[in-house]
């Protein structure tokens, strides 16, 4: 039995079940776009994926991976937004758990914001309690439904249970709740709040890997993705992973490997369907076949279905929908080396250089209102990589030191917005990534006087880059748009949004399958027992 990439769970679960299970990663490094890498000496960065949330719990505890090495930082405060503003000192906002000091933070800009914040955080807790049951379960088969046997409707209408349950349990809000996630995340924060700090830091989390701006229909599903995750029982945390993302990769890999599996780098060339088109194993890259009666792929429904096979083993209709897929991506991700912490003029650094609690955080920049965010969108729209481009500013070294040499720290720049394609067809060479770079630091520079004389290194991945390395379509981190039209039912395709796929045998178990994107393992997790549930009919 194959899988491409280990950073998803379904090795382990699918050996412990007692499937004789092989992984095979496509790098030289496991964990697809969770790893961490050496790209400047002596700095250790999360090269792609930065932080954890998303990670479902269950797989937290039924792979015990505490016990096989991983460690997560919880981060509190957890968001800063200093201001650029004409008055000394320049505000900023400073959101955390404790919720008083929250509000707090928030009523330098609105009482009335900050009296609302609570109900808002119960509003959207209570939105994410009725989805969350539809994370850990596949959606349920439609086509039997309409044409099976009376056994698989049967099958289908009990599958359908997550989502009645969910509808019940939204009850009385369901409008406001449909609402939510179909309209703007612009038109929903402006029914909550009024200042527009707030507005766009919460917005951040609607846009963030997403070709939208927050006037964009739907981002509010997006927003919602973001905060359905926990850590430590806290709903919507997020923390950094002791000793990068990797971490996280190996203590997954460690618990199939304690289970039995066996895992291979730098191998894969394609998955083998032979003439009853029954997929029937991987092909390596020295041609070696690996026989196994399922195949799983955490790999792009791109790269699985359109390289990895060939077109004409497949439906056409499937071909031409895995083909239209969204993939678009705004994102450039620009990992930092430098010697000192950034010294923001809205907080500025105690004179013994150490880290303060806002350092900690995700510090948003150019951040001030919404109508930046939809600025710097509107600009990729056209090909032009975004003159004032949002950026999230996370310094993981904060809270593991051992990330960077002693008084040094690695800064992950996550940003947006930047076309896949430039304007006029322009390559993504040296000199455009260069600049777009030096754009993004001369942001931060205004933000924190001597940010670019703190740099020693920095590792630019551009939506090319980020294709090539790892894998994403298009750069899409999420393996193709969170858009209300690319999920549920229809992710990757309507009728394949189960984990099967029009190969017997080859299952999709990657971002590109329910539920989505993230670093949250769901996807494999359920894709696992759909296999195992074949499997053991074979």
């Amino acid at each position: 039995m194959g899988s491409v990439m280990p950073c998803s769970p379904q090795a382990a679960y699918l050996q412990q079940a007692g499937v004789h299970t092989a992984v095979l990663e496509k790098r030289h490094v496991l964990g697809g776009a969770a790893v961490t890498e050496e790209i400047v000496p002596g700095f250790k960065f999360s090269r792609a994926s930065y932080l954890l949330s998303l990670l479902r719990p269950q797989i937290y505890t039924e792979l015990e991976l505490q016990k096989h090495g991983l460690r997560v930082l919880p981060r509190d405060p957890y968001s800063f937004t200093p201001l650029l503003e004409d008055r000394s000192p320049p505000r900023s906002l400073l959101l955390g758990h404790n919720m008083a000091q929250t509000q707090q933070q928030i009523a330098q800009f609105s009482q009335k914001d900050a009296q609302a914040y609570p109900e808002y955080e119960a509003f959207m807790g209570g939105l994410v309690s009725a989805l969350n049951p539809l994370l850990d379960a596949p959606p349920a088969d439609t086509a039997a439904l309409g044409q099976g046997s009376l056994l698989q409707r049967l099958r289908a209408l009990r599958d359908l249970r997550p989502l009645l349950w969910a509808g019940l349990a939204l009850g009385r809000q369901l409008p406001h709740y449909y609402e939510v996630l179909t309209a703007p995340i612009s038109k929903i924060l402006d029914q909550w709040f009024e200042s527009e700090p707030l507005k766009a830091t919460l917005a951040t989390d609607a846009v963030i890997g997403a070709m939208a701006s927050p006037h964009t229909p739907g981002s509010g599903y997006v927003l919602l993705h973001h905060v359905m995750g926990e850590l430590d029982g806290q709903r919507g945390a997020w923390g950094y992973v002791a000793g990068g993302m990797g971490a996280l990769s190996q203590a997954i890999a460690r618990a199939a490997t304690a289970r039995g599996a066996h895992i291979f780098a730098e191998k894969v060339q394609g998955v083998r369907v032979w003439g009853d088109g029954q997929a029937q194993g991987i092909v390596l890259r020295d041609g070696t076949e690996v026989r196994s009666k399922i195949v799983l792929s955490n790999a792009s429904p791109q790269i699985t279905f359109l390289e990895l096979i060939s077109q004409e083993q497949l439906p056409k209709d499937f071909v031409q929908r895995i083909q239209q897929i969204d993939t678009r991506s705004p994102v450039t991700k620009i990992n930092v080396a430098v010697d000192r912490l950034p010294s923001f003029l809205a907080a500025p650094n105690a004179h013994d250089g150490q880290p303060l609690p806002h350092h900690q955080c995700s510090i948003h920049l150019n951040c001030e209102g919404t109508h930046l965010l939809h600025q710097a969108f509107t600009e990729a729209t056209h090909g032009h990589p975004s003159s004032r481009p949002m950026i999230e500013l996370c310094i993981p070294s904060v809270l593991d030191p051992e990330l960077a040499p002693q008084g040094c720290h690695v800064v992950s720049l996550f940003t947006q917005y930047t076309p896949s394609v430039l304007a006029g067809g322009q390559p993504w060479d040296e000199q455009a990534r260069n600049a777009y770079a030096d754009t993004v630091f001369d942001c931060i520079e205004a933000y924190a006087p001597g940010f670019k004389a703190s740099v020693i290194g920095r590792d630019i991945l551009t939506p090319p880059d980020l294709e090539r390395i790892f894998g994403l379509p298009g750069g899409n981190i999420f393996h193709g748009g969170m858009s209300l039209d690319q999920l549920y039912f229809a992710r990757p395709a309507p009728a394949y949004s189960g984990y099967r796929s029009p190969i017997p045998g080859l299952y999709l178990c990657g971002s590109g399958a329910h539920p989505g994107g993230g670093v949250m393992g769901a996807a494999g997790r359920n894709a696992a027992q759909v296999a195992l549930k074949d499997f053991r009919c074979l």
